[in-house]
Formats: C-alpha cells, structure tokens, sequence
C-alpha cells in the first residue's frame, strides 16, 4: 500500500512539473493547478488507507454468535437419553423473546426447540425457509440483544420440548457428520438447545 502511494506520488510530481511549465505565464492557473492536484492526492490517501467496516463487521458478528453459543452451553442442563443414541445432555436457557413476525405470535409457546442462534437477520431468514422445506413450522425470535433464534417446535411443557429436540437430533445425526450438516442445511444439529419464554 505504501508502495503504491510513493508510486501515486511521483507520477503526480512529474505531472505537476509538465503542467506547471505550461502555466508559467499565468500564476492565477498554477495556483488552481497546485491546490487541485493537493486535494487530489489528499482524497486519494484518505480513501484508499480507511479500513473496511464490513470486515470488522463480520468478525466482530461472528464472535457474538460464538459467545452466544458459549453462553448457551453454560446454562441449566438436564440429561435424558434419546433411544439408541448415548444419552443426550439438553440445555435449558431461560431468556425474554418476542416474535420476529406478528404471524409467529400464536405460535411462540413457554418451551421452545431452538437450532440455532444467528445475529444477521438474512442468514435466520435462510435457515427459517431451508427448515421450513424440511417441514417444520419454524418461529423467528429475537431477544433483547438482538441474537435472532431460529426454533422449530414450541410446547407448552417442558418434556414435549426435550422429546422434539431429541427426535430432531436423532433423526439429522444418522444423516452424517457435522461438516455434512453443516453444509446440506446450514446447522450441525449437535447444538440443539431449548428456550424456556420469559414474560
């Protein structure tokens, strides 16, 4: 970067000694000339070295979405096991949603079945239709920092939820390994977590 701004540089000086030449007769014009050509190489510079917010941007949203994640594991658990698999450790969190879509307000019950939890509105959109096609009727959710969960079965009761969040695993994890879920619907499905609604 530095290189190409020495490059920038000199070309301009060598420009600016062609043309200056040239309006040596008329100060006025030399003048216009030097002061455009400074707030060219001045625009130049501070254009060119700004850092891309969009880079930190999706940095800094792809660490909210690991601590997140984070958070989520740490909270209340409770192990059941889930028909031939090993027993499955579910994580219980408790937390302050509301519906994304006034559509899903009915829908959105005590005990919910979350797969995942994205910050990006676009990529819970994304989910949302990819599990939709897998046919759930899946709940957009947003709460209070802004963290939207994607859900997939909301039950009044508590054991409804955990049987659901069970059967979903069970059923994706003989589809194959984490990578493979990943990349077929967006979700390894080995993070299966359920909210329990706050009013």
């Amino acid at each position: 970067m530095v290189l190409f701004i020495v490059l920038f540089l000199s070309l301009l000086q060598i420009l600016q000694q062609k043309f200056i030449n040239r309006f040596e007769k008329n100060k006025h014009m030399k003048k216009v000339f030097q002061i455009s050509m400074a707030l060219l190489c001045l625009s130049f510079i501070v254009t060119s070295c700004k850092p891309k917010q969009s880079a930190y941007k999706s940095v800094y949203e792809a660490a909210k979405e690991r601590e997140m994640q984070t958070a989520s594991n740490e909270s209340n658990t409770v192990v059941k096991p889930s028909g031939t698999l090993s027993p499955v450790e579910v994580s219980v969190k408790k937390e302050k949603v509301t519906p994304v879509y006034n559509s899903d307000a009915a829908g959105l019950k005590s005990f919910n079945v979350v797969i995942a939890s994205l910050s990006v509105k676009l990529n819970a959109e994304s989910l949302k239709t990819r599990m939709q096609n897998e046919g759930y009727s899946v709940i957009l959710a947003q709460n209070e920092q802004g963290m939207y969960r994607v859900i997939v079965a909301s039950y009044d009761d508590k054991e409804s939820a955990v049987e659901k969040r069970n059967e979903i695993y069970q059923k994706y994890s003989v589809k194959g390994e984490t990578d493979y879920l990943r990349r077929t619907y967006g979700v390894p499905f080995n993070d299966l977590w359920i909210l329990q609604r706050e009013y």
